[in-house]
């Protein structure tokens, strides 16, 4: 991998890990065109793909910072100081608990199957394309079945536990992060913005998790060039992760998410071509 090679890494993770399109579907698309993903060493490429996550957590945290801020100042003083009973607490301090426990699932199926998640199969091109596809079907029905009338303050912990459930179904590549969040969240009666912010604040602990552990163990395989090329993508990922996230917040406030639903049975639809053309392997 060349330096090129990391900054078109950068951007492609920083549009598709918060738009409902899949950041792993098409980095690893891509990865197998640029002919970067070794069939012996997997994962290394997993590793790679996790570690430039941590760019877009940074977009996260520095657009959400006065929120983040408040959640961790109200979560501590309700929780440690004041000791305020879980029904009297504000909302900042209560979505401190949501986050946690939206987190639980994917951490829990995520430590289970972290050998699956990191081998050959996680990269198949089949199962990224019918991701594609299925949960293009499923985030239709959410929005033909949404009321789109609920917001964060309406939000429950059963609430925070369902979207977590969805949030490690992510896990199975194609299927997108912010795809099976914002889509649950739509089931549950969310209006979309809410269920994008939402999305994007349960993903701090996974992302965190997930980016910091695969870097610390890609350590021993990586040389110096390596690092810097990995530096390098993770910085274009937050650039561009930032200005997506504003994109994407300003567009659902007015929009659906059907030009995003066309896309990915499109891009899905379009895999399986390239697949059997022979001009991309499986």
């Amino acid at each position: 991998m060349n330096t090129l090679d990391a900054i078109i890494l950068g951007i492609i993770q920083g549009i598709t890990e918060f738009l409902p399109i899949s950041s792993t579907g098409h980095l690893t698309v891509a990865g197998k065109l640029m002919n970067l993903i070794s069939l012996d060493n997997p994962e290394h490429w997993t590793a790679f793909i996790a570690v430039i996550q941590l760019g877009t957590l940074m977009a996260v945290i520095i657009y959400f910072w006065k929120d983040l801020l408040n959640i961790i100042i109200d979560f501590f003083n309700e929780n440690l100081l004041q000791r305020k009973s879980f029904s009297s607490q504000n909302l900042n301090s209560k979505m401190g608990w949501f986050i946690i426990i939206a987190t639980i699932p994917v951490a829990v199926i995520g430590l289970a199957f972290r050998h699956q998640i990191e081998g050959v199969f996680t990269k198949n091109l089949y199962v990224i394309a019918a991701s594609l596809i299925i949960l293009a079907v499923i985030l239709a029905a959410a929005e033909k079945t949404g009321r789109f009338n609920r917001e964060l303050k309406n939000l429950k912990w059963y609430d925070a536990l369902i979207v977590g459930i969805a949030q490690a179904m992510a896990l199975i590549p194609g299927s997108s992060r912010s795809g099976t969040t914002i889509t649950a969240g739509l089931f549950l009666g969310f209006n979309r913005e809410t269920a994008a912010r939402f999305s994007f604040l349960i993903s701090i602990p996974a992302v965190a998790a997930s980016g910091l552990l695969e870097f610390y163990q890609s350590l021993k395989f990586l040389d110096k060039h390596g690092l810097i090329n990995m530096a390098i993508g993770t910085i274009a990922a937050a650039i561009v992760g930032y200005a997506t996230i504003g994109f994407l917040l300003r567009y659902l406030k007015t929009n659906t998410t059907f030009i995003f639903i066309i896309y990915r049975i499109v891009i899905g639809a379009l895999i399986l071509v390239l697949i059997a053309k022979g001009l991309i392997l499986p």
